[in-house]
């Protein structure tokens, strides 16, 4: 029997796996933005998405996933610029990270963004006067085409992906602060060329879950969700 030396093996095994999956996470807001403000002082939806956002990163690193954060600090960035990050690199799917707010402060839960069918037929393609996908080798009008093209294709994969993340929410949350997954034209899922969503992980300003977002421990349960999600969509 011939044996193989052990490089060679395990060259051949890693070329077999492919190669690892990449996600961009984006925490929201941040730097001169601070975004909503906390229930409890000093707590600032740009706070609360980076903590979250870091913590999904280390769970899904942990488990052979390659992660960017559109910012790992105190920093402002466009909207465009967040996609511009996972467009740029390939990823394989784009979440953003955000903190619900509203002006009685009475509202709770948790909800999933996805773009509806004018954000990728109408508003999406008014974005195409920037620079397209790099696609090396590839005509620059035709790149433009195929970033149509990917948009639309990966709404299936999005949908699928927010319905996930509502779900392992709901098995660590609860039901009743299930508000769904639901459609908007949410610019900064704008221009994304996978599959891309935006995830409200509570009402950072209701004067009850507003102080359960301060804990670490309810932080950890929303990484470990939103983790998880993404995770089942990408063994699929």
């Amino acid at each position: 029997m011939r044996v193989l030396p052990l490089l060679a093996v395990l060259g051949a095994a890693s070329a077999s796996a492919g190669p690892r999956p990449l996600v961009v996470l984006d925490p929201g807001h941040g730097g001169s933005n601070s975004g909503a403000r906390g229930a409890v002082a000093g707590l600032y939806e740009k706070r609360l998405t980076l903590a979250i956002a870091r913590a999904v990163a280390d769970r899904l690193r942990d488990h052979g996933i390659d992660v960017t954060l559109t910012r790992d600090g105190d920093r402002t960035l466009t909207l465009r610029q967040r996609t511009d990050v996972a467009d740029r690199l390939h990823a394989d799917l784009f979440v953003s990270i955000h903190a619900n707010a509203s002006p009685t402060r009475t509202q709770r839960g948790y909800e999933t963004y996805v773009l509806p069918p004018r954000g990728i037929d109408v508003d999406a393609r008014a974005l195409r006067g920037d620079p397209a996908t790099p696609r090396p080798g590839v005509d620059p009008e035709v790149a433009l085409v195929l970033d149509d093209v990917e948009r639309g294709a990966a709404q299936w994969e999005a949908a699928e992906l927010a319905g996930r993340v509502q779900t392992a929410l709901r098995d660590r949350r609860g039901a009743d602060g299930d508000r769904g997954v639901r459609q908007d034209v949410d610019h900064v899922l704008l221009g994304a060329t996978m599959p891309a969503i935006l995830v409200e992980v509570g009402f950072i300003d209701h004067p009850i879950e507003g102080h359960q977002l301060a804990e670490p421990d309810v932080q950890a349960q929303l990484a470990s969700a939103i983790a998880e999600a993404i995770e089942d969509q990408l063994a699929d």
